[in-house]
């Protein structure tokens, strides 16, 4: 990737959207632009998990006005990310596309744990350096993530579901507050976070940092009442506690640090904070300015400097289930070597279609039987940082359709709408792993490749496949396997 003077972050979360543009100097990020809505995603879910239509236009009323601020803007300078409520929404897919063209770039949906890696990227990089390790706790609307790291470098991950605008409808419906409520609500904070408390428990961690809303608004709360010298105490939030039990209701609550935007979500958001003071044993924490929107950038910044996570986790995927490294490189140089021949393809097609040449055996690990089918979860369930849901899914399908009968798979269904590059990306894999069956390094000879979204043609030197019959007729099997498809494909 080129070098860009200016990154912008999307973040949509479940209580707020966010948009932070940032000039590049260097290794460091200088803020340009920052806006902020409250949306209140997570308020949108219904029971059956379907986003209401009020919700969502208010979300796309919010996106058009983010798409204005990022026009001129590269779209490889721009990332944004959904999190948890986009994770769980069952109309999401509808909302996304909407949502896509309204913002006028993709959106990625990522996972719990993969938010936490940019929430805690996003935090480090404003911390001074310390020996220590940090636990770092972020209250989004719709999910709670805790990371324990040490420097920039994260060691534990979670994210558990729970989060303020989720735990006030759930414990302060209308916005009254009770004690039988308020602790109703820590007791089930408490629950949530107790199947993590010994990896989180304050044997493993010198400092708590707390970041994003929830915090924030705790922390001055408690500082502007007198309640705490710095951040959050254990000591401020049962003072807090005693005020709430006393107001009685959300709009009761005159407390100096407590805005008007936050009250409607400040009862769940302390429920949570306060059980995990209780179930971790923090007594005290400190705040963070920054979150994911900060790591979203830094993450974005390491793929212009060449130290792309996409990339650390590929070669640790390779490790992890022992793949053979000469292998993927035969089936990469000839994968690649067919993707020129058919023209080449942009730069995002080149980058996955190396990560799944690289990764495409690693289900051999669990069972040579339908190792494909083995690679292809495992690249769609496990935890990959720095890949979204959707990188993972496209990773998953190249992988799974590797090898076999294509029109078993979903995707190649008379009914499916696979994306040209798509099926290019996955005939080319399949094709390099015939050619390296042997898993010699005999050099592919010159190829011409000729693709479109109805034929595929691989035309090769005369009287290369008569001293290679079995080549030949895996070529031969391959056709059929495309035909079966509605694809037409030959060998020359």
């Amino acid at each position: 990737m080129k070098p860009y003077d200016t990154l912008a972050a999307v973040d949509l979360g479940s209580n707020s959207f966010r948009l932070e543009v940032a000039r590049v100097a260097g290794d460091q990020l200088y803020q340009l632009d920052s806006l902020k809505e409250t949306v209140r995603l997570a308020g949108g879910l219904a029971a059956d998990k379907q986003l209401d239509e009020a919700t969502q236009a208010r979300a796309l009323a919010c996106l058009q006005r983010f798409g204005e601020r990022l026009r001129g803007l590269s779209p490889e300078t721009v990332r944004c990310v959904g999190t948890s409520t986009l994770r769980v929404a069952r109309n999401a897919d509808v909302f996304i596309r909407q949502a896509e063209a309204a913002l006028g770039h993709p959106i990625e949906i990522v996972a719990g744990r993969e938010e936490a890696r940019l929430i805690y990227l996003g935090v480090a990089h404003s911390l001074p350096a310390s020996p220590d390790r940090r636990l770092v706790v972020d209250i989004g609307g719709g999910s709670t993530e805790l990371i324990i790291g040490h420097g920039l470098k994260p060691h534990e991950r979670e994210s558990l579901h729970m989060g303020c605008v989720n735990f006030s409808q759930r414990f302060f419906a209308g916005g009254a507050i009770d004690k039988a409520a308020l602790k109703a609500a820590e007791v089930a904070a408490r629950v949530e976070a107790e199947i993590i408390a010994k990896e989180f428990s304050k044997a493993n961690w010198q400092q708590a940092i707390g970041s994003s809303g929830t915090a924030r608004a705790l922390r001055e709360i408690l500082e502007q009442n007198g309640w705490s010298a710095r951040g959050i105490t254990a000591d401020g939030l049962a003072q807090l506690r005693a005020q709430f039990i006393k107001a009685g209701h959300v709009d009761a609550l005159e407390l100096p640090g407590l805005s008007r935007d936050r009250r409607p979500v400040i009862a769940g958001g302390f429920a949570i904070m306060a059980g995990l003071f209780a179930e971790l044993g923090i007594e005290q924490m400190d705040v963070a300015e920054t979150a994911m929107r900060e790591g979203i950038l830094y993450d974005l910044l390491g793929r212009f400097h060449r130290q792309d996570m996409r990339e650390v986790t590929v070669d640790e995927f390779m490790r992890r289930y022992h793949v053979d490294p000469q292998q993927a490189a035969r089936v990469r140089r000839v994968a690649l070597k067919l993707l020129a021949a058919a023209g080449g393809g942009d730069e995002n097609d080149v980058r996955f279609l190396d990560w799944a040449a690289r990764l495409h055996e690693i289900g051999l690990s669990v069972s040579h039987g339908g190792f494909h089918r083995h690679s292809g979860y495992i690249l769609e369930n496990a935890d990959m940082p720095g890949f979204s849901r959707s990188d993972q899914a496209r990773l998953a399908l190249l992988a799974r359709a590797q090898r076999g009968a294509l029109a078993k798979l979903p995707q190649f269904s008379a009914e499916a709408v696979l994306p040209d590059n798509d099926r290019l990306l996955v005939w080319l894999l399949r094709q390099a792993a015939i050619l390296c069956r042997s898993r010699a390094d005999a050099p592919l000879p010159d190829v011409t490749v000729d693709a479109s979204s109805k034929r595929f043609r691989l035309t090769l030197p005369e009287g290369w496949l008569a001293s290679r019959p079995l080549t030949q007729r895996a070529l031969e099997e391959e056709a059929a396997h495309w035909h079966a498809t509605g694809m037409k494909y030959t060998v020359g």
